[in-house]
């Protein structure tokens, strides 16, 4: 057995809270920086100065100081980052409670902090306040991912691979038992929604490059998921009666995945295993080697 891979998921950065708004001064209560008069030079500051290249203590000192400032930089924006963003998106929707992409926000930043509940109701209302659709394809995309990593959280997150044969050994428990088609179905929906409302996407080109480029490959990947979890399915140790028409749905999966990305070679492998399956049969045996189920062959 082989464990499916997460896929690395990070979209480019976030909507900007309101784009139609400007802060010229982000610390509101203090003065703002004077501009150095025209065709003065500004005085630089003592630690704007720049040691000499031919002082090399100075040189080590300043490495030291400004990789130390570094970590201490990572490490507060990796403890208080996301928690700040999620208070000011809150903070932003009390204020502009039907602008679409405060909801947008909130959901993508529920969903890197694992409320996945929380992050499905506020994409939702981004698509319910999104009334010209001109961020549907990003909403629908962000669902599809939600679903996808619901999907792949659970057993079935553990699929064959490589191992698929004619004859495999099993324990209790250690495969799918179950294969519900929503579970499947509802991240290819959103996916497939995603690329139908791109062309109406008004947001910077890295998104629109983003989702065009990687919605193909995020439904290539779900049709593969579901014709291998419907094999490892077949391939469970107790006789349910549906073996072989699970097969040959997950052939069809396969192939369908071969149509999106003709280079996915995880598929053409299972082809060649189903088909493999379906002329000659297979048999499962038991943890005690003893032949716990034999499912005949088409000849």
């Amino acid at each position: 057995m082989k464990r499916y891979p997460r896929r690395n998921r990070r979209m480019p950065r976030r909507f900007p809270p309101n784009p139609n708004k400007r802060t010229m001064n982000r610390n509101p209560g203090q003065p703002e920086e004077e501009t150095p008069e025209e065709g003065l030079p500004e005085e630089p500051k003592e630690d704007e100065i720049e040691p000499s290249p031919e002082d090399p203590d100075a040189l080590a000192e300043t490495e030291e100081q400004e990789a130390g400032e570094g970590e201490e930089e990572g490490d507060e924006e990796e403890t208080f980052d996301l928690e700040a963003q999620i208070e000011l998106f809150r903070q932003q929707i009390e204020e502009e409670p039907e602008v679409s992409a405060h909801h947008y926000n909130l959901g993508e930043a529920l969903m890197e902090l694992g409320d996945k509940d929380g992050a499905k109701e506020e994409f939702e209302r981004a698509l319910q306040f999104d009334a010209d659709r001109s961020l549907h394809s990003i909403i629908h995309f962000s669902l599809g991912e939600l679903y996808y990593d619901s999907l792949i959280s659970g057993i079935q997150s553990t699929v064959v691979k490589s191992s698929v044969g004619l004859h495999s050994a099993h324990k209790p428990g250690g495969s799918i038992t179950e294969v519900h088609d929503d579970d499947y179905a509802n991240p290819i929906r959103e996916y497939e929604s995603a690329l139908q409302h791109l062309s109406h996407l008004k947001a910077d080109d890295e998104f629109v490059q983003y989702i065009s480029q990687n919605t193909p490959q995020r439904i290539s990947d779900a049709y593969y998921k579901w014709g291998s979890d419907l094999l490892d399915k077949s391939r469970q140790i107790q006789l349910y009666g549906e073996e072989v028409p699970d097969v040959k749905q997950a052939l069809r999966y396969f192939r369908k995945t071969m149509e999106i990305n003709p280079h996915h070679s995880q598929a053409k492998l299972m082809i060649n295993y189903a088909k493999k399956m379906l002329r000659e049969g297979w048999q499962i045996y038991d943890e005690y080697g003893f032949v716990a189920k034999e499912i005949p062959g088409s000849g």
